[in-house]
């Protein structure tokens, strides 16, 4: 089987308009056997209540973490990819809540083609487009990830050594109560076991603006003045971090993929990572 022809919205872009589709795409090729669509969520109450016509659902705590939170192994990501039916020459979508998480840890390990829906679950909804609360039936793919240890993600030892490091730079895309130690989870909430605040030396650069009223992705100028606290034009090493990894992949996916920033780094266990582990350095200030 071929892989789909895709194309991006006709809106100002700098670059990677084809990894973004629009709904009408999406709608009209729904019924193509190439296709698979992944909807990601920290929950499956969304993905229960109603979702895009043949989507599977991955659920960042159940399938993309372990039980401490940190990024699960290959093995068990390739089980997950396997059970979603994507093979090497798959076309695949991902939507909801944290798309871009998705789309990044398939491009670490090595698929070709990969896009983001461009637009929220609950436009598609409100536009009258397919969906469905059945969970479709999916033949066992064969698509074998590769090392996962691209120039793209960081571990935790890497961000220590990133600290105050002349040509690298921590950005920390979460709110600014995250950053400034009042909570430690985005709800609200602290942790029993972690600390709240942020890694020391880190650039403040919260990341909301990005999308319009309907999830679309906004153009490329708006894009660059939300990143008002980073240089888009400096050589320096980026590692961005949140709290599980979604809104640092979103933030990675429009500096790389729709900015063309290079050297841009997520780190995926993130603060919930960071912030339970002992011997990890902490600022409040």
């Amino acid at each position: 089987m071929m892989m789909l022809e895709t194309e991006g919205s006709p809106k100002e872009r700098a670059v990677g308009t084809d990894v973004l589709v629009d709904a009408g795409w999406l709608e009209a090729h729904l019924e193509n056997p190439n296709l698979r669509i992944v909807e990601v969520d920290v929950a499956s109450t969304a993905y229960d209540a109603w979702h895009i016509d043949g989507a599977v659902l991955w659920n960042v705590y159940q399938d993309l973490k372990d039980a401490e939170y940190r990024p699960v192994g290959t093995a068990a990501l390739e089980q997950l990819v396997a059970r979603s039916g994507i093979d090497s020459d798959s076309t695949v979508v991902f939507y909801g809540y944290a798309p871009a998480l998705g789309f990044w840890l398939m491009e670490l390990y090595g698929h070709p083609d990969l896009h983001i829906l461009d637009c929220s679950r609950d436009a598609w909804r409100t536009d009258g487009r397919p969906w469905t609360t059945s969970v479709p039936g999916t033949v066992p793919g064969s698509f074998c990830l590769g090392g996962g240890d691209g120039p793209s993600r960081a571990d935790r030892d890497e961000v220590l050594r990133s600290i105050r490091k002349p040509g690298e730079t921590v950005v920390d895309v979460r709110s600014e109560a995250e950053y400034l130690g009042e909570r430690f989870w985005p709800s609200g909430g602290l942790d029993q076991q972690g600390r709240a605040g942020h890694i020391p030396s880190a650039v403040h650069q919260p990341i909301d603006g990005l999308v319009d009223e309907r999830g679309a992705f906004r153009p490329s100028t708006a894009l660059r003045g939300v990143f008002s606290s980073i240089d888009l034009e400096s050589d320096d090493e980026l590692t961005v971090y949140c709290t599980i990894g979604g809104r640092a992949a979103t933030a990675w996916f429009v500096l790389t993929h729709l900015l063309g920033r290079e050297g841009v780094r997520v780190y995926d266990g993130s603060w919930a990572e960071w912030g339970r582990m002992a011997g990890s350095p902490v600022a409040v200030d």
